[in-house]
């Protein structure tokens, strides 16, 4: 559990692991430089309940990560972000799955959202793998289908076989994939809910983020240059970044056309969108 600035929801996401029942683990837990109460919660928490926490400096996501990779015993690598909640069961689980399947290298599942209101959606998020039983290299590189990171379950001997997460990149789970299924085939996903994720009311305004976000995915896929599927996936990386720039900021979209033309389908499927009012578009 990587924590950072999460003080109203620690503690929470702390006890939903503490009470798996069906499966022994251990909880390590890295205050990444949280500059509200975090540290003093998780400290006050591993006392009571007896799992290995360490507040220190801010070093970043992925850097967190393999820390605690590196800290790790287990046989499997589960990860859960310090404002979620960790499901009932959800750790025996993806264990008798991963058990039962010696060949896979990382299992998903389904995800439900917590709302800023605290509520928890009746159904999964279909907009993450629902009624999907796998997602191959070519689905992940041509983003034709999307893994929630909050649900991966991961056997630790294919974790380091492809070095961890990559410390090249901030975005810690899609480089991931794509270098577990380009090495091992097909990913499988579960139909359990495996994490409820809690979104954020300033969420909303993820889009702001949207030239970081893509900039990063440009990098990634780069390192599959000579790969057959690069040159698709650059189209369907740039259109899906036009589409977001459409329903969001239709000037900007408009003036950087040049940046995001190519002539293929999955441009210009998207490009209508240039033209229609905000209020008749999903996002």
């Amino acid at each position: 559990m990587p924590s950072y600035n999460h003080a109203p929801f620690v503690e929470a996401a702390v006890r939903s692991v503490m009470e798996q029942k069906g499966a022994d683990f251990e909880l390590l837990a890295i205050d990444d430089g949280s500059t509200d109460e975090s540290p003093k919660i998780l400290q006050r928490l591993s006392e009571e309940l007896g799992f290995y926490f360490l507040s220190r400096k801010n070093k970043g996501l992925v850097p967190t990560l393999n820390e605690l990779a590196g800290v790790a015993k287990g046989k499997y690598i589960c990860t859960l972000a310090s404002d979620d909640i960790m499901p009932c069961g959800r750790l025996e689980m993806q264990v008798r799955y991963m058990e039962e399947h010696p060949e896979v290298p990382v299992c998903f599942g389904q995800v439900k959202r917590i709302f800023p209101n605290g509520e928890l959606e009746e159904k999964p998020w279909d907009r993450y793998t629902r009624n999907i039983l796998s997602v191959s290299f070519e689905d992940l590189f041509l983003f034709k289908k999307e893994i929630h990171g909050c649900s991966e379950f991961i056997r630790r001997s294919a974790f380091d076989s492809v070095g961890g997460y990559s410390q090249k990149f901030k975005i810690e789970d899609y480089p991931l994939w794509l270098a577990l299924s380009s090495k091992y085939g097909d990913l499988p996903i579960i139909q359990n809910v495996v994490c409820h994720y809690r979104i954020h009311a300033d969420e909303k305004n993820m889009h702001k983020q949207i030239e970081f976000i893509h900039n990063q995915f440009l990098e990634i896929i780069a390192e599959y240059k000579s790969h057959k599927l690069y040159r698709k996936s650059l189209q369907c990386l740039k259109s899906g970044w036009f589409s977001c720039l459409a329903y969001n900021n239709k000037k900007e979209a408009f003036l950087r056309l040049p940046d995001f033309f190519s002539f293929s389908w999955v441009f210009f499927r998207r490009f209508p969108k240039l033209f229609i009012p905000k209020c008749f578009l999903k996002y």
